[in-house]
């Protein structure tokens, strides 16, 4: 999968939006193909993947037939997309997925397995108490999580740095920050709140 492919999956979506096709909220990327391509690279075949509410890009990377997560976000589950299937659960409350992966990496853990969990969460997310606790959890008791960072800057559609102060950061936590070309919902203008 190339930056491009993920780029027109996404304008196809767009399209279908404008039309009216999709009568729910979308969270559509953009910006941050490259980035999520070179993440991707150290996810194995028997690893989980967990992401917030813009996962679209995360699900096609992850193995997900276009077809179906077309037809997923056609019947309005864009804010929510799992396929268990191919080892991909997305949660549309912030910080949500967390303790999720904490759970999944623990029953790794257990079995002795040799896989991972790979959670994506978002800057602002980053900087609240569920996954700091997570985090802190996570590595005290040597579970396979790796945490990675989206930042994009924006809480919602407010200055993460503005809303939140001073961003936090951590060594064993990778973040990669990348500018988002799209509204935070939808596809016309950027709603500030």
């Amino acid at each position: 999968m190339t930056p491009q492919d993920l780029l027109d999956f996404e304008e196809d979506i767009a399209q279908e939006f404008a039309a009216g096709k999709i009568p729910f909220p979308v969270h559509l990327a953009g910006g941050n193909e490259s980035h999520l391509i070179e993440c991707f690279r150290d996810v194995g075949p028997d690893d989980w993947v967990l992401c917030s509410w813009r996962s679209h890009y995360h699900c096609l990377l992850r193995g997900v037939p276009p077809a179906q997560l077309k037809r997923a976000i056609m019947e309005g589950h864009s804010i929510a997309l799992c396929f268990p299937d191919h080892r991909i659960l997305s949660s549309a409350i912030v910080g949500g997925i967390c303790p999720i992966a904490v759970g999944l990496a623990w029953s790794i853990k257990r079995v002795g397995g040799h896989n991972k969990v790979h959670c994506f969460i978002g800057d602002m997310t980053s900087q609240c108490g569920i996954f700091q606790e997570c985090r802190r959890y996570a590595t005290g008791h040597g579970l396979p999580v790796r945490w990675i960072v989206e930042n994009n800057g924006k809480s919602v559609m407010t200055d993460t740095v503005e809303a939140w102060g001073r961003m936090h950061s951590f060594p064993d936590v990778k973040t990669y920050t990348y500018y988002l070309s799209r509204p935070h919902v939808g596809i016309g203008t950027f709603v500030r709140f």
